[in-house]
């Protein structure tokens, strides 16, 4: 059995993105894409270097063909990915706006679909626990009973599992709230390492005041990590604190961004970099995803991450980074683009 550095579990849809701005209603063609949060961290760490799984389930059908092909295009290993000849392949629609603006619209055709099938039973657990890291999502949870059951058998604790990386993930949409916030807190609890956004924790638990405060409501995870949005990113480390403020971006379209954050963190980790270079890696990926109209983006080398990352700290105040920005330069001057 093949030992990966990361395993990551959760639907893949296939994603049609609009070809130009307005409502769903009249845009008039779309074009096809790949979106899934946890397929977006596979698909970025293998890009980076590692050596990455994909597990879900998908359609017999051609949308379960083209999520697993795209995928696997990216250096997954796509091998665990079962096919569902009653269910369909999840598809959804979304608009061109940002998606914290009352005018972005998304629409989900998933419910019964392949991936909200997996259960217990029908996974193959012993290759899921056996990465160095398995990557999981609040958002399985939320697509049936049995894909909760799932995740509540992932993370429980059990020797000789491997590091169990979780991502709140909250989509309000799939949830009804009064349960959200209590099984996402379980979820979370039963984790090594957990991302969060300020803005989830208020939504899920109504927790405000800040990094601190979340720390104080999910104090079991060993490692915490508390996005908070444009300004940066605080990790917990235990007891300690690290925050790393963001970089500048020209932003393209704000999606794909907290995939990449998650991607760029845990490939900083299993390298065993510090947490300052953790955090700066997940704002230099998430700045990847942000500069381009899809969910998915070619990341920096590492070389090129690696430098970045390694700034002073005035240097990385001053870093500017817009479309085609990952691209191999041969000038510093021309890598860094400063106000």
């Amino acid at each position: 059995m093949t030992a990966f550095d990361v395993v990551a579990l959760g639907e893949s849809m296939v994603t049609f993105l609009p070809s130009g701005p307005g409502r769903l209603a009249d845009v008039p063609s779309f074009e096809r894409g790949i979106g899934g949060a946890e397929s977006n961290v596979a698909c970025v760490l293998a890009a980076t270097g590692h050596s990455v799984q994909w597990v879900s389930r998908v359609g017999a059908d051609g949308f379960g063909d083209h999520l697993v092909e795209a995928i696997a295009s990216y250096g997954v290993d796509t091998s665990a990915v079962r096919r569902d000849p009653a269910r369909p392949t999840g598809i959804y629609f979304r608009t061109a706006g940002d998606r914290a603006t009352d005018a972005h619209e998304v629409a989900y055709y998933r419910a019964g679909s392949a991936a909200s099938a997996m259960t217990v039973d029908n996974m193959d657990l012993d290759a899921v626990r056996s990465a160095r890291v398995l990557h999981l999502s609040g958002i399985t949870a939320a697509l049936s009973d049995d894909c909760l059951a799932l995740l509540r058998e992932l993370t429980s604790q059990r020797p000789g599992r491997p590091l169990v990386s979780f991502d709140i993930n909250h989509r309000v949409n799939l949830w009804d709230r009064q349960e959200s916030g209590p099984v996402l807190r379980e979820l979370a609890r039963g984790s090594d390492l957990v991302f969060v956004g300020e803005d989830e924790a208020e939504t899920a638990w109504g927790v405000t005041g800040g990094p601190a405060a979340i720390r104080a409501a999910l104090p079991d995870p060993r490692t915490l990590v508390v996005k908070q949005g444009v300004r940066g990113a605080t990790l917990f480390d235990g007891d300690r604190a690290t925050f790393a403020p963001s970089v500048q971006v020209d932003v393209v379209a704000a999606v794909g961004a907290g995939d990449a954050f998650a991607a760029g963190f845990l490939s900083a980790t299993l390298r065993g970099l510090p947490a300052r270079d953790r955090l700066r890696h997940g704002h230099l990926m998430a700045a990847a995803a942000l500069t381009v109209p899809g969910d998915l983006a070619a990341p920096p080398s590492r070389d090129h991450a690696d430098r970045l990352a390694a700034l002073d700290d005035e240097a990385w105040g001053t870093l500017r980074l817009g479309p085609g920005w990952t691209e191999a330069v041969t000038r510093a001057d021309e890598e860094v683009r400063t106000p």
